[in-house]
């Protein structure tokens, strides 16, 4: 590892400490209380610890397998203070994110049978979908990657404009018809464009939203076989964005897109504008997708790849 890693890779713990702040100072808080006065962890602390989880934007699903799981290892072991509950919270988390095939990621890294590799990008309008793209293609461009962007959220005009501008922000090209040409059509020219130009990358823009599941289904089926026609494994990824402020609201718009398309990896946003970061364990362990990248800023700098050991680390202030 180089100087420059090492200084890349505590800048971006400082970034992820700074981005949790909120999320952090609110679950403490909570987890506190659930053990104040206690000296060892009974039905009670279990009792508060749950109410804990669940208003800090876990989700009950995933809050009752957590306490399920602690509940067990205080059987196992009969006498467990409430000093370790901070170490058994961690590691049960940590083993959450293992078992939904959540990688520990350090870098904005590429297959490397993958050539071009594709990304199809799906969410919401307001996520920050076209900033995460404008982010994705600033990081893989930065690592010696060259990126192309399709830009086949059509039915806006401004989410094209605001493609455009993110591609000339960070200094990428661009495929795009303008308002109302057809997605696929899109889609299409880019992956063609990709192969000729030779690319490392492809990012994928697509509506934000349609006037119903069907409709959504049926433009990204649409998009992802026309892709298939110039290259068949495409798209490699299908990177669901993710507002993980809006906290359980996440979790249906996750339902939504799960149900229309097949999602292989998702991306939470704007982390360091809430205290409802918890968000991001209810998501991974409901869908068992992993989480691959989250955002805990607006600088370009600040899309991370995603690493479960130094979130959880940090949000529960272990060094």
């Amino acid at each position: 590892m180089g100087i420059f890693s090492v200084f890349s890779s505590k800048k971006q713990k400082e970034d992820l400490d700074k981005g949790l702040e909120k999320t952090r100072q609110s679950v403490f808080s909570k987890i506190s209380k659930a053990v104040v006065g206690k000296s060892k962890v009974d039905d009670e602390v279990l009792d508060n610890l749950e109410e804990a989880l669940v208003t800090s934007d876990v989700g009950v699903a995933t809050t009752l397998k957590i306490i399920e799981r602690i509940e067990a290892r205080v059987a196992r072991d009969k006498y467990l203070g409430t000093d370790e509950l901070n170490n058994m919270l961690k590691e049960e988390i940590e083993n959450l994110f293992s078992e939904n095939n959540t990688k520990d990621g350090t870098d904005f890294e590429l297959p490397p049978d993958k050539k071009p590799y594709v990304i199809m990008v799906v969410g919401v309008n307001g996520v920050g979908k076209t900033t995460t793209i404008g982010k994705l293609a600033y990081n893989f461009k930065r690592v010696g990657k060259s990126v192309l962007l399709g830009a086949a959220d059509t039915f806006r005009a401004a989410a094209v404009d605001q493609l455009t501008i993110w591609a000339d922000r960070v200094g990428v090209p661009i495929v795009s018809q303008g308002m109302g040409a057809d997605p696929a059509s899109v889609a299409y020219d880019t992956l063609k464009s990709a192969v000729s130009r030779d690319v490392d990358v492809v990012i994928i823009d697509t509506a934000g939203r349609l006037h119903n599941k069907v409709n959504l289904m049926n433009e990204l089926t649409k998009v992802r076989r026309v892709m298939q026609k110039v290259i068949p494994d495409a798209p490699h990824e299908t990177l669901l964005i993710l507002d993980a402020s809006t906290g359980q609201n996440a979790i249906e718009q996750a339902r939504q897109f799960v149900a229309a398309t097949d999602v292989n990896a998702m991306a939470l946003t704007k982390l360091d504008g809430t205290a409802k970061g918890g968000v991001v364990i209810g998501i991974s362990d409901q869908f068992k997708i992993p989480v691959k990248y989250i955002g805990v800023g607006e600088k370009k700098e600040d899309l991370q790849v995603f690493n479960k050991k130094e979130f959880v680390e940090t949000l529960f202030h272990l060094d």
